[in-house]
């Protein structure tokens, strides 16, 4: 029996599917987290076979300690993984102590996590990649921004999500970026890009092929909607587009990724960019080495009418899957912000698209910044019925 240990297994809620179908297909799986063991949800309890407490995810030595406690009563750990961005480098550090060769190893790293390192990984794959400078000083950036104009987006070189990102649209502003900033690691910055955000999403073998493909379209952008505090929209496409699935497999050669459920992520521009390319186009955004986060896995099973828990279960235990697609539709997420005046309370939502509503419900606290507090996700057969959707849904009352 292989010997699976998964980190965090219980954020976010709905990890708890990984582990089962990993248990369903005959995996020793073995949890690791900082929750109590009383308070975890009866699900993941049920999908777990032992569970092991630590004080705090963040001290590596306890979590250390908690895989050797897992090594010497099992044995030899097969997989180690936490499919969440937050603990990637913690993970191949596990892997690397550990002799475990199914995952990324500590020396993979700056290739996967330093935004500036993507870049020739893309550039190996033929996919042009927006202008940087590696934050030095304000000299460094006025010579810089004399290249490319302003905006220009700064933002942490290794950083998880949109957390301290920022767009910069003039000099007061850029001055005003190195008053606050200087307590920070390595700040990137970048050429703007007036792009959609669209992802590459694929469960990927042994062999490097993807066995499950799909991809969904942010028109508002995470760094807009954590700065401004805005309401949050994204969706899961009914089919992937073609010229974003060849993107997303030429990155996938050029990082060589394998054994892994991956995003990818690009631009697709709104307009005609120097340089890069025209209105229309794939550029390069960056890699994560991991499941789109939070519910985007429930919505890409309600997109394709499938199982992905089972299809990159299936990949852990045999390489392979028999796992189907169905009936294929626009999966849409909307996440309300508390505090806004909204026309449609959630009772109006449920009558009105109620056989279209997969789930609604809170968003957890830490997703929020990202996601908005009150979330729902439907799905339609076509585009124009989503934008629809989201058309109501965000209204806001004028006020007199």
């Amino acid at each position: 029996m292989k010997n699976f240990i998964f980190i965090s297994p219980n954020f976010p809620l709905n990890y708890w599917k990984f582990c089962r179908e990993l248990k369903n297909n005959g995996l020793n799986v073995l949890g690791i987290g900082d929750q109590p063991y009383d308070e975890l949800d009866y699900n993941l309890k049920e999908s777990l076979n032992e569970y092991y407490k630590v004080g705090s995810l963040e001290n590596y030595d306890e979590v250390y300690r908690a895989v050797a406690f897992f090594a010497f009563k099992y044995g030899p750990i097969d997989w180690l993984e936490s499919n969440n961005e937050y603990w990637l480098e913690q993970d191949a550090r596990l892997r690397t102590a550990f002799h475990i060769t199914t995952g990324f190893q500590e020396s993979d790293m700056y290739k996967i996590k330093n935004k500036s390192q993507m870049k020739a990984f893309y550039e190996r794959a033929g996919i042009p990649v927006a202008r940087y400078y590696l934050v030095k000083d304000l000299k460094g950036a006025k010579r810089f921004i004399s290249k490319v104009g302003y905006p220009i987006i700064a933002k942490p070189d290794n950083g998880v999500g949109a957390s301290h990102t920022y767009k910069i649209s003039d000099e007061a502003e850029l001055k005003a970026f190195f008053d606050t900033q200087e307590h920070y690691d390595q700040f990137i910055m970048e050429e703007f890009i007036d792009g959609e955000v669209n992802s590459f999403d694929a469960i990927i073998n042994s062999k490097g092929e993807p066995i499950f493909a799909i991809g969904n379209v942010s028109p508002i952008s995470i760094m807009d909607i954590v700065n401004d505090q805005d309401n949050s929209v994204f969706y899961i496409v009914n089919k992937l587009a073609e010229d974003t699935k060849a993107a997303g497999l030429a990155t996938l050669k050029s990082f060589g990724v394998k054994s892994r459920f991956i995003h990818f992520e690009f631009f697709r521009l709104l307009s005609d960019h120097e340089g890069l390319g025209k209105k229309g186009d794939v550029i390069a955004l960056e890699v994560n080495m991991r499941p789109s986060g939070g519910i985007s896995p429930d919505m890409m099973n309600y997109s394709q009418s499938t199982d992905v828990y089972k299809i990159w279960a299936d990949m852990i235990a045999f390489d392979r899957t028999d796992v189907k697609i169905g009936e294929t539709n626009y999966c849409g997420f909307v996440g309300r912000r508390d505090g806004k005046n909204f026309v449609m309370t959630p009772e109006d939502i449920l009558s009105k698209y109620g056989p279209y509503i997969r789930q609604a419900g809170r968003v957890a606290d830490a997703l929020s910044d990202a996601m908005g507090n009150e979330m729902y996700l439907a799905t339609f057969p076509t585009e124009e019925e989503l934008w629809a959707f989201y058309k109501d849904v965000l209204a806001e009352k004028t006020s007199k």
